[in-house]
């Protein structure tokens, strides 16, 4: 199990530190985990002026598997577009052709009263978003700022989709729907687009409507994305699978991140046709805190746990770390970002040795 680790820049090497704690200890019992390090990001741009390094792509390309920390600070702001640390990530989730998204929004018993909705309403939330990784806007060309006719500046972007795009990633919806299912044999799948205005979500949605015809034990419904925004703070326990589109996917899973008391609990795991991925935190590098042992490392860690159950098909050692994340909320400890008031908190790295205790026992 050859693993590329990327600290990345900001909080990434405080939370990735936490995670390789998790990992030695299954090293420790004698599964053959391989661990190399590369820079990536601001680091990767620090090391060689490029956000991500050729022997970086290579080291990631001949692994097994990927596990990223956060990209971003304050200090890349004014680099180039083509150098700023977050096209290296969306970089190699194009060299490694990452093409579905996994984030799931899970709320733990013990989180209930730090989700930002009343515990009634987000009690028992189980949702996973499943986002287009490589294509929409974020990738589609022509884009750029130009001079019009009449002197004035404009900026431009391009949605696109190609119906193999959307067929692939609705494939692995309506799987994950079925799998969701398990026993009662009906699983449940949103499709989330904005039909009612844009050609491309018109498309999208025909195409997932046709994929559909191949899982008649899945529940198919549509929404806009608007509303879908909506309903993810009135009810949002209707959800099982939502499947959408890059930026639709990318501004709907930080939503839902908030439902579960902090986005410093969310993994996430973007996976290639044979399932080799790339895991890592939906938060992102938070600048404002790095260095301070401040940073919540279960994302980070969960994010381990999907990676033993997709691309390593080690379903025991998945259960074991989620586990051992349970077992620590249940004892009452707390970063700041999910600490309720008069809580105590801790840093970290306690929280990091605190699962990997949990594991132990």
């Amino acid at each position: 199990m050859k693993i590329a680790i990327l600290p990345g820049d900001g909080i990434g090497p405080e939370i990735i530190a936490q995670a390789v704690k998790v990992l030695k200890v299954f090293q420790g019992e004698g599964q053959p985990l391989e661990l190399e390090y590369a820079p990536i990001g601001g680091a990767g741009y620090d090391a060689s002026g490029d956000p991500l390094p050729e022997d970086t792509l290579r080291l990631a390309q001949q692994s097994d598997a990927v596990l990223l920390g956060a990209v971003g600070g304050y200090q890349y702001d004014s680099l180039p577009r083509s150098l700023r640390p977050e096209q290296g990530l969306l970089r190699i989730r194009k060299g490694l052709n990452l093409f579905a998204n996994l984030r799931p929004a899970l709320l733990y018993p013990e989180l209930a009263s730090a989700s930002t909705l009343r515990p009634e309403v987000v009690s028992g939330l189980d949702i996973m978003i499943l986002r287009e990784l490589t294509g929409d806007i974020y990738f589609g060309q022509p884009r750029g700022i130009r001079i019009l006719d009449s002197g004035e500046r404009q900026g431009f972007d391009t949605m696109t989709y190609t119906e193999s795009e959307i067929r692939r990633v609705a494939h692995v919806g309506f799987q994950i729907a079925l799998k969701r299912a398990g026993a009662s044999g009906t699983g449940k799948l949103c499709s989330v687009d904005k039909a009612n205005v844009l050609d491309t979500s018109m498309f999208w949605r025909e195409v997932v409507t046709e994929v559909a015809k191949e899982y008649p034990s899945v529940e198919l419904s549509h929404m806009y994305v608007d509303n879908a925004a909506m309903q993810l703070v009135r009810a949002p326990r209707q959800f099982d699978v939502i499947l959408t589109g890059n930026i639709f996917g990318d501004i709907l899973s930080d939503e839902a991140s908030m439902l579960t008391g902090s986005i410093g609990m969310l993994p996430s795991a973007s996976l290639d046709a044979s399932n080799k991925g790339l895991y890592e935190p939906c938060h992102g590098s938070a600048p404002d805190i790095a260095g301070k042992d401040l940073a919540n490392p279960l994302a980070t860690i969960l994010s381990l746990a999907m990676m033993m159950r997709y691309t390593f098909s080690c379903e025991d050692i998945a259960q074991r770390i989620e586990t051992a994340v349970r077992k620590t909320l249940q004892l009452g400890l707390r970063t700041a970002d999910i600490a309720e008031p008069g809580m105590d908190r801790i840093g970290t790295n306690a929280m990091g040795d605190a699962v990997v205790a949990a594991i132990a026992n």
